[in-house]
């Protein structure tokens, strides 16, 4: 059970709704983000990673479609409300949540080894209105979300 404020329930449906829309009407291979969220199953041998993909990507994208319209379809239409998941829902989150983690983190350049805290300071002290700072604290409460609702899963 979570209460989700407007802003809140703004920013999930909008990182969301861009999933959705990367995998339908954006769908490009050669995007790194595509790449990340769709690995090769072969690394060393382009025509068995093909044949692999051709078999396996049209299902694996319509989950992660279906996970990410789970988020729109149980957030309430604005803040304040509280949103209650089952364990089937709760999961479908929880990799919703990490596909837009790591499609954000592609698109910010996020590495193993960033320190987000630090990186998003310099941010902060470069222009703190910036799209840089949003994205970061976005990816930064997409985490600190995803872990409490693993935690919630686990606990």
């Amino acid at each position: 059970m979570a209460r989700f404020a407007a802003d809140e329930v703004a920013v999930l449906r909008q990182v969301a709704s861009e999933v959705i829309g990367l995998l339908t009407d954006n769908f490009d291979r050669d995007d790194p983000v595509v790449e990340r969220l769709f690995p090769d199953g072969y690394q060393d041998d382009p025509a068995e990673a093909a044949e692999f993909r051709k078999y396996t990507e049209g299902d694996l994208k319509t989950a992660k479609i279906d996970q990410a319209g789970a988020i729109l379809a149980t957030l309430p239409s604005d803040g304040g409300a509280v949103v209650r998941l089952d364990p089937e829902a709760a999961e479908a989150w929880l990799r919703a949540l990490n596909d837009v983690r790591l499609a954000l983190g592609i698109r910010l350049d996020v590495k193993d080894d960033t320190d987000l805290l630090e990186e998003l300071d310099e941010a902060v002290m470069r222009d703190p209105t910036s799209a840089r700072v949003r994205q970061l604290t976005m990816y930064q409460y997409l985490g600190v979300l995803q872990e409490s609702l693993l935690d919630a899963i686990i606990g």
